[in-house]
């Protein structure tokens, strides 16, 4: 069944570059990180006029995509044998779901702020967070197309892997069982034979 790849055990096969994709997903996560780190050190003297959610969300979604995909990468270059495919499929799930819902919310807060706040001479710091958090939408929307690409070569490489990943039936420790009504031969080795003494004829006189 082509879905028992994506529980079989070890790397699937998958374009080279995807390991690119997970870097810049790594790194994008990075920006964010710092991005939204800033845009919540606003909220002590905003407070009053929005809230700390989304950027703290942000923070939450960036740390945890340098864990997905930092040990995807790790596992995939370094420890094969600790790559279980149906782990990373719910982490690369959670994964886009999370990056999903972070960039709109960011994208809401963003617009709100911008469109009403625009020209406030009063609270400088709110134009300032919403063009910080208008750069974190955008950086998370690009973001997360990285992450469903990821996903996708990967459910691909898994479903089309599931014959060369099926367990073997060999028992350990032992080498492969001979074909039913093949018997094992033994070699056979060249059995010297002593010489017999030849018995003396007597004399006649």
């Amino acid at each position: 069944m082509a879905l028992s790849g994506l529980t079989a055990p070890g790397v699937p096969p998958q374009p080279k570059w995807l390991l690119f994709i997970k870097g810049a997903i790594v790194l994008l996560a990075a920006v964010i990180l710092a991005l939204a780190a800033y845009a919540a050190s606003l909220y002590g003297d905003l407070s009053y006029y929005y809230s700390a959610g989304a950027p703290g969300y942000l923070l939450f979604v960036a740390i945890f995509s340098w864990i997905v995909y930092g040990a995807a990468i790790f596992l995939e270059l370094k420890a094969h044998h600790f790559y279980y495919r149906i782990a990373m499929l719910v982490a690369y799930i959670l994964t886009c779901i999370f990056w999903l819902s972070a960039w709109a919310w960011a994208a809401s807060w963003a617009s709100f702020v911008l469109a009403y706040y625009a020209n406030d001479f009063y609270y400088p710091g709110l134009h300032t967070f919403g063009s910080v958090m208008a750069a974190c939408a955008a950086l998370g929307a690009v973001t997360w197309v990285l992450c469903i690409i990821n996903l996708v070569f990967f459910i691909i490489g898994s479903v089309l892997n599931h014959d060369a990943t099926a367990p073997s039936n060999v028992e350990l420790g032992h080498g492969p069982k001979p074909a039913e009504g093949v018997q094992a031969q033994t070699p056979a080795y060249a059995q010297h034979q002593t010489a017999q003494p030849t018995p003396v004829q007597p004399q006649q006189i």
